[in-house]
């Protein structure tokens, strides 16, 4: 697999960019840009990549293409395809969004219908109109599961896949994400297998962080650094290892470059005693 995650020290070129990846122990990048950036700048990127041998793992769009205001969603969707066509382009290995709420305070909230029929519907509706927009080629447009919106289960994740019927949308996993209970985080090693069971194939990208059960009621489930909490990594990394050697592994949601070195580092441990490459 390809193993990356964020940089959070500025960088003076496109060049220098790489490096510090390289620098970290990273074979797999974000794209670093998004679609408003000038083509000489995005080709440069692409460009640093390839000379370093780093994997584009994602092009994000982290919007509401549920959004109940209809100008807000619309303006989503059409941020959504343009970034779609900026990871077809760059050849990334997806591009990247969340389903949506209809949440009307918080872009990526619970809302008592984000699970619904109608939900799933129109979720469907707008995944095919993003990827019919772009047909693209060299990637797949995903949405990232989360714990109250759709894809919530590796059900529901193949579900969408089968209704939304297009070779340009794939599957993107996160599975501290969908840990939303004492029971899933206690046998999240079976959830993990349930979910690689199903969706292997159609894997392009997962993400890389851990999660804790607190003490006090009545639940409370925090992400934290890989190695601090219970995900089972073990599990994890030898089922990301069955994929495409293409596929990435991502560190996010950490503010201090410490917390990515020492996650890398717990990580490439973990892969050697277990005889994974990462």
């Amino acid at each position: 697999m390809k193993f990356g995650g964020m940089l959070l020290r500025p960088w003076n070129s496109p060049e220098d960019w790489a490096k510090q990846a390289l620098d970290m122990g990273y074979t797999a990048v974000y794209f670093p840009v998004d679609h408003t950036a000038p083509l000489k700048e995005i080709d440069a990127y692409v460009e640093a990549s390839k000379a370093a041998g780093l994997t584009i793992a994602e092009v994000g769009v982290w919007n509401n293409t549920l959004d109940t205001n209809l100008h807000q969603r619309e303006l989503a969707i059409a941020h959504a395809i343009r970034q779609l066509e900026l990871a077809d382009y760059v050849g990334a290995n997806c591009c990247v969004n969340i389903a949506g709420s209809y949440n009307p305070t918080q872009w990526d909230g619970h809302h008592p219908d984000n699970l619904t029929q109608r939900a799933f519907d129109e979720i469907v509706e707008v995944s095919q109109r993003i990827v019919d927009a772009v047909n693209p080629k060299r990637t797949a447009y995903t949405l990232e599961p989360m714990p109250w919106m759709y894809p919530d289960s590796a059900e529901s994740c193949l579900k969408l896949i089968q209704a939304i019927d297009r070779k340009g949308f794939a599957a993107h996993l996160d599975m501290v994400n969908v840990i939303s209970s004492p029971a899933l985080f206690y046998r999240n090693g079976a959830l993990i297998e349930e979910w690689f069971e199903t969706l292997g194939p159609y894997i392009r990208s997962c993400h890389a962080k851990d999660i804790v059960l607190g003490n006090t009621l009545t639940v409370h489930l925090d992400e934290c650094r890989p190695g601090l909490g219970a995900l089972d990594y073990v599990t994890y990394l030898k089922c990301i290892d069955q994929l495409d050697d293409h596929v990435t592994l991502m560190l996010e949601h950490m503010t201090e470059e410490e917390d990515y070195i020492e996650a890398t580092a717990y990580l490439k441990a973990l892969a050697t005693d277990i005889g994974v490459s990462l």
